[in-house]
């Protein structure tokens, strides 16, 4: 099975026109950022390899993703959280519930004797042997190239059948890792990758995409990172109603369903560059993760009634 050529629609917010590269399409169980981030792994030969071991949050859409892509190889999924919060446990929603429908063992560290964290645990005792893959947290990896690569082959050969003169491509960051992917691939045809840090601040966004592309000052800037003018700082996990808000708006301009924790906020870091640039063409990367929104409008629900 290949994962490729999801649809560019056009779709217009506040008054400023967009393409939209429809990447929550690739497939129903194995869709948007993170698919393509394990596509390698996907579309690898593993022979030996019936184990995935990964970590992260109980509602990370790497969880979900990692569910699916284990039932597609026929592996079975291990997968660390620091804790799963009790009313997640008794109420499954969301990534978790999707993930343990696909079989994933999702192993609460809470409930254990020691406090190690995920990676050291991983390392140290569970000693993953050659019938084991592990991935990194949210596929922040050279792995994850590949199928970014791929994504960037499809966002120039479409660039060039529309004949444009120049693009502009948009995407939330967490690690960085699609982002400075995508801008090693685009940045040579003059097609700039604009970004926003939604975990820690520039610096630190700038630190990942270095220490993922060691070379990177050899052959382009790193991608361009957009911010807001908001105080307090924007905080990853945090709830607010302007992002909120923005997630409404989205939806209801565009008819499509965005991601409610990543995408509101590159959106709003968005708008003082339509205001600049309102002829220059945006192609904006849909994440997928859909699923997520599911426990998080609930929190939304719960603070603002």
């Amino acid at each position: 099975m290949k994962l490729a050529n999801t649809p560019i629609t056009q779709h217009t917010i506040n008054g400023h026109p967009f393409y939209l590269k429809r990447d929550d399409l690739l497939h129903p169980e194995f869709s948007g950022n993170k698919a393509r981030k394990f596509m390698a792994l996907l579309e690898g030969d593993y022979p030996n390899i019936t184990t995935l071991i990964g970590y992260g949050s109980p509602q990370a859409n790497s969880l979900y993703s990692l569910a699916a892509l284990a039932k597609l190889k026929g592996w079975q999924l291990e997968f660390y959280v620091s804790h799963i919060p009790s009313w997640l446990k008794q109420n499954p929603v969301g990534n978790y519930q999707a993930a343990l429908n696909l079989g994933a063992n999702i192993i609460d560290m809470a409930s254990m004797s020691h406090d190690l964290h995920p990676t050291d645990y991983i390392q140290s005792i569970r000693k993953p042997d050659e019938t084991c893959l592990s991935v990194p947290e949210g596929g922040r990896s050279a792995i994850a190239e590949m199928g970014i690569k791929q994504l960037a082959q499809e966002i120039l050969d479409w660039y060039q059948q529309q004949k444009l003169e120049s693009l502009t491509v948009a995407l939330p960051s967490g690690t960085g890792t699609t982002a400075v992917f995508l801008n090693k691939y685009l940045a040579p045809h003059n097609i700039e990758v604009v970004t926003c840090a939604c975990v820690g601040g520039n610096d630190y966004l700038i630190e990942q995409f270095q220490e993922l592309v060691p070379s990177l000052h050899s052959y382009c800037e790193h991608p361009t990172i957009l911010q807001t003018d908001l105080k307090p700082k924007h905080h990853f996990g945090k709830l607010y109603p302007a992002d909120y808000q923005t997630w409404l708006d989205l939806s209801l301009q565009t008819g499509v369903e965005f991601d409610l924790l990543y995408d509101p906020y590159m959106w709003q870091c968005l708008q003082p560059w339509l205001e600049h640039n309102p002829n220059k063409p945006l192609m904006y990367i849909h994440q997928g993760g859909l699923l997520g929104n599911v426990s998080m409008e609930k929190r939304y629900q719960r603070k603002l009634g």
